[in-house]
């Protein structure tokens, strides 16, 4: 059973002052807390039913992790998930550190993404696409957001990301290395006909306003998604799919 103040503890985490001012964040749901006690994120704790316990104590030993038992009605009590009957984890978070493309390597740029699920839905997209490296706006949601965690299913814990003045990093880092930046625009060139590069940068925008123009003067190649229908608009998260889809068909299936 969870003491008084771990319960509060925990509570605290679903906002994101207390997640910076503790340096850790939530896991919940089965699949999620399986994935992160695999990755090299470090576990500080684990409430469990105790049919989750049994069938995954391998992997909480392999941390060394402590363990509490708890029933659904406490999982849900201190958690974000409406239903969650396995298990929750206090993970730490990581250090923000700067991230670079290499030769041949596709990087993410978020530019003002404020929706968590739609950041945690990127993680995932970009997760499946090989995509390990995410460089995100300091106005972007943040990464450690329970709602981000579970929209990512595990990818989380593949990809790595960093916060920080987008501008700065194109005009410092990436502009003298001559690297493609490709930026979704409603104007930009057809994506079916883009010849995409080897890598580089793929820069997305606001869900309503697109890429600033600080950001926006940085790009080398706009490229669109062809609207064939009526719809108004594409999900940002879909739009990634689409976008990193293409590049990749130019390039040799890798590992």
């Amino acid at each position: 059973m969870l003491s008084k103040s771990q319960s509060s503890f925990i509570r605290s985490l679903h906002q994101k002052k207390y997640r910076q001012q503790h340096s850790a964040f939530l896991v919940e749901g089965a699949k999620s807390v399986q994935e992160v006690l695999l990755s090299d994120f470090h576990t500080e704790l684990v409430v469990a039913t105790e049919g989750f316990y049994k069938e995954n104590a391998q992997l909480t030993d392999r941390q060394r992790t402590p363990v509490e038992i708890a029933s659904v009605a406490e999982l849900e009590r201190v958690g974000t998930l409406e239903s969650n009957n396995a298990a929750l984890a206090v993970v730490r978070t990581k250090e923000n550190r700067p991230l670079v493309a290499q030769a041949g390597e596709i990087a993410l740029i978020l530019d003002d993404i404020r929706d968590p699920g739609n950041l945690g839905t990127i993680l995932r997209i970009a997760d499946w696409y090989g995509v390990r490296k995410i460089l995100c706006s300091d106005t972007t949601a943040d990464v450690y957001n329970p709602k981000v965690i579970s929209a990512s299913k595990g990818s989380f814990t593949r990809v790595a990301w960093w916060y920080g003045d987008l501008t700065s990093f194109l005009e410092t880092t990436v502009l003298p290395a001559q690297a493609s930046v490709y930026g979704a625009f409603l104007d930009g060139a057809d994506v079916h006909m883009l010849p995409f590069g080897s890598g580089g940068y793929l820069v997305m925008g606001n869900e309503s306003n697109g890429i600033r123009a600080e950001v926006g003067r940085f790009v080398t190649d706009r490229v669109t998604i062809p609207r064939y229908g009526d719809a108004e608009s594409l999900n940002v998260g879909i739009a990634t799919a689409v976008l990193l889809d293409n590049w990749r068909r130019s390039q040799p299936l890798h590992k």
